[in-house]
């Protein structure tokens, strides 16, 4: 699977939200059903490695590769899946 594309299309036609707060908060709350983090996100930030039972998956690229492979122009740490839409982006395992 192209986790890239993957998460390209989640973006484009499902419901995620950008940000380590963000998703930390979505996580938390049970409303993600996958975060992923890059590699250059404080570790400590998601330390323990699941909210209420939603995956971590660890993106291997940088912040700003996450945010390319998102298609924004900007920086991103970490990504909560809300709703995948067209996507296979849930059947990667953190």
């Amino acid at each position: 699977m192209d986790v890239n594309r993957e998460i390209r299309i989640a973006v484009n036609t499902g419901d995620t939200v950008f940000g380590a707060k963000e998703s930390k908060e979505a996580a938390a709350s049970g409303e993600a059903k996958l975060v992923i983090v890059s590699k250059k996100c404080p570790e400590e930030q998601f330390k323990g490695a699941k909210y209420k039972g939603v995956p971590i998956y660890h993106y291997e690229g940088t912040n700003k590769q996450l945010g390319t492979a998102a298609g924004k122009p900007f920086s991103i740490s970490a990504l909560a899946v809300i709703a995948s839409g067209e996507s296979a982006i849930l059947s990667v395992k953190g």
